[in-house]
């Protein structure tokens, strides 16, 4: 193997180079990764899932990590489903959970209603369809994407960890995916 060759294979090149990993479940990236980009954001994180319910369990004092973020300049956005919405009932049907999406959404407004208040916190409903079959969640110039399978919840679906290496790649369209709904959605009360 040439050297060229060799450089290739290890070196990313193309348009899958804004790809940091790859993980089959959102559930087996590790909880370290979470954490470590949460921290690490210094201009902006966002949590676009949409019931963004997992976080409040997977991440030990997410409220107090947040409250410190925002108090440091870092801007805080929640975009969740809302739970009276025709979109979370028909998800509701389709996952057929004991632990309903919208009771998901309940609970992270609950955590919210705590970060009221709180300036550089926002959080916004949506009751877009596009929103329910995907989760993004940004750190500054890194995110991880879950596109959710059907019939699967959120930990059951793949996950992508994205860093931002150029203008127009997969990084940038899936912000704008997330800059329209967030546009479009209804701000929270608080």
């Amino acid at each position: 193997m040439r050297w060229g060759s060799a450089a290739k294979a290890v070196l990313k090149t193309g348009p899958d180079r804004e790809v940091v990993a790859v993980y089959p479940y959102r559930s087996a990236c590790p909880g370290s990764v979470w954490r470590g980009l949460i921290t690490g954001a210094r201009e902006q994180l966002t949590f676009a899932g949409y019931t963004n319910y997992f976080l409040w369990l997977d991440q030990p004092n997410l409220a107090v990590v947040l409250r410190k973020k925002a108090r440091a300049g870092v801007r805080v956005r929640f975009l969740l489903g809302d739970p009276e919405s025709e979109v979370t009932r028909r998800r509701e049907a389709v996952e057929r959970t004991a632990l309903t999406v919208s009771t998901r959404i309940r609970i992270t407004l609950e955590h919210l209603e705590r970060l009221a208040g709180v300036e550089g916190i926002e959080a916004r409903r949506s009751q877009a369809e596009q929103h329910v079959a995907l989760s993004v969640f940004r750190f500054d110039d890194q995110m991880l994407v879950t596109p959710h399978l059907a019939y699967l919840v959120g930990h059951d679906s793949p996950l992508l960890h994205l860093r931002r290496l150029q203008d127009d790649g997969m990084f940038d369209r899936f912000a704008a995916h997330v800059e329209t709904l967030w546009d479009e959605a209804r701000a929270e009360q608080g």
